[in-house]
């Protein structure tokens, strides 16, 4: 099973971010999303959980929930935007995978048994971060995280 990781898009899904996504079995949105037609976009491609980050405001951001826990090919995943405000102990709630966003900074870290993912911002790009997704691919009981740059490094000088 693969399932694509992606943050942070603040209401632009790149043609280059929904190209690595394309054949995905599940699609996993870590909030600021920006715009309900990125939700739209991302649904078209593979089935969507998402979850509402700070900057996602009115309507049609109020039927995304904060968090969001949700069990794909037998892996408990939670995702929560900002990692910092993770108020549970994954571990001893039998998660296997915590999914964040909001730092726009791609990590791949495995803490107490639990492996925590953030693919980092996919939107435009913020000072010299990279504009980045994720997946998660599981076999049977192994997980492969990888984090993938979306564009071209930002110029240094």
């Amino acid at each position: 099973m693969r399932i694509g990781l992606i943050s942070d898009t603040h209401g632009l899904l790149r043609p280059e971010a929904a190209a690595f996504l394309q054949g995905c079995d599940h699609l996993v949105h870590a909030g600021d999303v920006g715009d309900a037609r990125v939700l739209a976009e991302l649904a078209a491609i593979a089935p969507l959980h998402a979850i509402r980050g700070n900057v996602d405001t009115g309507d049609w951001a109020g039927a995304l929930p904060e968090t969001l826990e949700v069990q794909l090919g037998g892996v408990r995943l939670f995702v929560v935007h900002d990692s910092r405000q993770l108020d549970l102990d994954p571990s001893a709630r039998g998660i296997d995978v915590v999914v964040s966003g909001h730092s726009h900074r791609p990590l791949v870290e495995e803490r107490a048994g639990v492996l925590y993912i953030n693919p980092g911002s996919a939107g435009r790009r913020r000072f010299r971060l990279p504009v980045s997704a994720g997946e998660l691919r599981i076999d049977g009981v192994r997980l492969a995280p990888r984090i993938v740059e979306l564009l071209p490094p930002a110029a240094t000088g």
